[in-house]
């Protein structure tokens, strides 16, 4: 009798033991996104979806990880992943030297085109007209269409929004002349608002790429090797072609 209780205590000890290691938890990987930059990111109901939600889940399980993503103001996503309360920032950011300063940024895995959005019958035919009209400039503030097109044109003439929607309400309305923003949100912009068009020239291309911790070499190197394989396996492409229509 005793030996067949040491056998039941034993199986008992292993279930429980079994039960602990399958209940323990996936690490979460805190992706910091705007959720205000369609195609890139946009919310779809109660989701977050588009090109960096669907890239980030690709990454996420390529290490074995669970994706949360957190809808916060583009200009507080660098703060954030600074003071590591988010372990990225992914939300069609551009590389450029001022960011760096704060931030690493992976190896990019998306092409951007900054344009203008003009009323039909605008003065303004080509980015040189801008300056020519002393035109009122509209921006989402922190992107880098606000960085270059303040650095251009000057603080004065620029006019800085909370996101892309409301910078294209304020050219609607009249209050600013044009909209300097990345070309796929334009695209969608100019789809829902009638009478607006995109200027033929582009003013300025650029590289998107996930931004992290400076201190956070291991995740980088992670998340560079994930987006590397998945780079070559042809999921990046098939997603930006999902979402981006020739």
């Amino acid at each position: 009798m005793k030996k067949f209780l040491c056998v039941l205590l034993t199986v008992a000890l292993l279930a429980i033991t079994f039960a602990a290691c399958s209940g323990s938890k996936t690490e979460t990987l805190t992706m910091a996104t705007n959720a205000e930059f369609p195609p890139y990111e946009y919310h779809e109901g109660d989701n977050i979806v588009g090109i960096d939600a669907e890239i980030a889940q690709a990454i996420a399980d390529k290490l074995g990880m669970e994706l949360k993503i957190e809808d916060v103001a583009f200009d507080s996503i660098i703060p954030g992943v600074q003071s590591k309360k988010y372990d990225m920032g992914m939300a069609g950011m551009t590389v450029n030297e001022e960011r760096l300063k704060s931030v690493d940024f992976s190896t990019p895995y998306a092409k951007g085109v900054q344009v203008v959005i003009v009323k039909e019958g605008s003065k303004i035919k080509t980015v040189d007209d801008i300056t020519k009209n002393k035109a009122k400039v509209g921006v989402q503030t922190s992107t880098t269409g606000d960085i270059y097109a303040t650095d251009d044109f000057g603080e004065e003439n620029i006019t800085k929004y909370e996101n892309g929607a409301v910078a294209v309400q304020a050219l609607v309305a009249g209050k600013v002349d044009c909209v300097i923003i990345d070309n796929e949100p334009a695209k969608s912009y100019v789809k829902a608002n009638k009478g607006l068009k995109i200027l033929d020239t582009n003013y300025v291309e650029e590289e998107y790429a996930i931004c992290f911790n400076k201190e956070n070499t291991e995740l980088k190197d992670k998340v560079n090797e994930a987006l590397d394989e998945l780079t070559k396996d042809g999921t990046v492409q098939k997603i930006l072609d999902k979402y981006i229509k020739a």
